[in-house]
């Protein structure tokens, strides 16, 4: 299991003051160590992981994991995904800016569940189809 050891270092007002941006930039990291994590077995060369890792963090998977993810999730976490959208801006000239944009808010909602609500967290990330053959 995917262990949370940084959530509820953060108080609810805290949390509430902080941008998307924010949000997104710990989603990112949170997300990237969880796909890390998954894909340590079986032992495989360094260059196979990073090919594996780097599939599933493109801005393209996280748009796709987000759409299964969507009718799962609660009134709150929509509202999340809807700041994050709004927040994103930029983002790298091979990917539409709508790609970019669920791809922030799926970042986002990581990061916010990170601090909010771990338990919910690996709930959702046990339940993304992590296949990198499909991209």
């Amino acid at each position: 299991m995917f262990d949370l050891p940084l959530s509820g270092s953060c108080s609810p007002a805290e949390i509430q003051r902080l941008s998307p941006v924010a949000l997104a930039y710990l989603g990112d990291a949170v997300y990237e160590l969880y796909i890390r994590s998954r894909y340590l077995l079986p032992p495989k060369r360094i260059e196979s992981y990073h090919r594996q890792v780097v599939a599933m963090v493109r801005a393209e998977s996280q748009a796709r994991l987000l759409r299964s993810l969507e009718p799962q999730l609660t009134d709150t976490e929509l509202a999340i995904l809807r700041r994050g959208r709004n927040a994103a801006s930029g983002g790298p000239k091979r990917v539409s800016p709508e790609i970019y944009q669920q791809a922030t808010s799926l970042e986002t909602l990581m990061g916010y569940l990170y601090l909010t609500d771990p338990e919910r967290l690996t709930q959702l990330l046990a339940q993304l189809e992590l296949d990198p053959q499909k991209e």
